[in-house]
C-alpha cells in the first residue's frame, strides 16, 4: 500500500502540467475525433520518459554504498524550491497551441508524444531518484500505478473541458500543492535510504 500511494502521488504531481496540456489539446476542433490518438501518444511519451528513468535507476544500483543514492533526493527538492519561487514557464500554453496549429492531424499521435517528452524533462529529476531507491517488487507496483494512472488522467482533462472553473483552481493553487509534494518526496527518499541517518552519525 505504501509503494501505490507514493507512487500515485509520484505521478500525480509530476502530472499537473500534463494535466493543462491535455486540457489544450481535446478543447481543440481537430482533435475531436481523434482523442485516441493523444491518449495513447501521451502513454507513449510518458513510457519513454519512464523508460529513461528505470534505466538511470539501475545503473545507480551499482554505487557502493545504498545511503549515497539517498542524495539524489535532492533534486525534486531542488525542484520544489525552484518551482516555488518561480512557477511554470507562462509561454508553455500558448506553445502548445502553436505546436497542435502547425502540426498535421494525420502526425497528432506523434506531434503529442513529442510534446509529453518535451515538457516532461524534469520529470526525470523525479522519477530517477524514485525509482533508485525501491526494490524490483516495488517497481513494478509503481509501474502498474503509473499505467493505471495515464487513461485516468487523459479521461479527467477530457471531463475538465466542459468544467473551466475546476481546471482554473487546480491551476491557482498549483504553485503551492507542487513545491510541497515534491520537497516531501525528496525527505522521503533521503529517510527511505538512511542517508540523513548515516549523515546523522557521520556527523557525531
Amino acid at each position: 500500500m505504501e509503494t501505490i500511494f507514493s507512487a500515485s502521488v509520484v505521478y500525480i504531481s509530476t502530472s499537473i502540467d500534463y494535466l493543462f496540456i491535455l486540457l489544450i489539446l481535446f478543447s481543440q476542433k481537430k482533435v475531436q475525433h481523434q482523442k485516441a490518438q493523444v491518449v495513447w501518444g501521451h502513454y507513449l511519451g510518458t513510457t519513454l520518459l519512464v523508460s529513461v528513468s528505470l534505466l538511470a535507476a539501475y545503473v545507480l544500483h551499482f554505487v557502493p554504498e545504498e545511503w549515497m543514492i539517498g542524495f539524489l533526493g535532492f533534486i525534486p527538492i531542488y525542484l520544489g524550491v525552484q518551482f516555488a519561487i518561480k512557477g511554470e514557464e507562462e509561454t508553455e500554453e500558448e506553445e502548445v497551441v502553436e505546436k497542435m496549429n502547425a502540426s498535421p492531424t494525420s502526425y497528432l499521435f506523434w506531434t503529442v508524444t513529442l510534446l509529453t517528452i518535451a515538457s516532461g524533462g524534469d520529470n526525470l529529476g523525479i522519477y530517477i531518484p524514485y525509482f533508485a531507491s525501491l526494490a524490483v517488487r516495488e517497481i513494478v507496483i509503481a509501474l502498474l500505478v503509473f499505467a493505471v494512472s495515464i487513461p485516468l488522467l487523459c479521461y479527467v482533462s477530457n471531463l475538465l473541458t466542459k468544467l473551466p472553473l475546476v481546471s482554473e483552481t487546480i491551476e491557482k493553487y498549483e504553485r503551492i500543492i507542487v513545491p510541497i509534494v515534491f520537497i516531501g518526496l525528496g525527505i522521503y527518499i533521503l529517510i527511505e535510504n538512511h542517508t540523513l541517518q548515516t549523515l546523522f552519525t557521520l556527523i557525531q
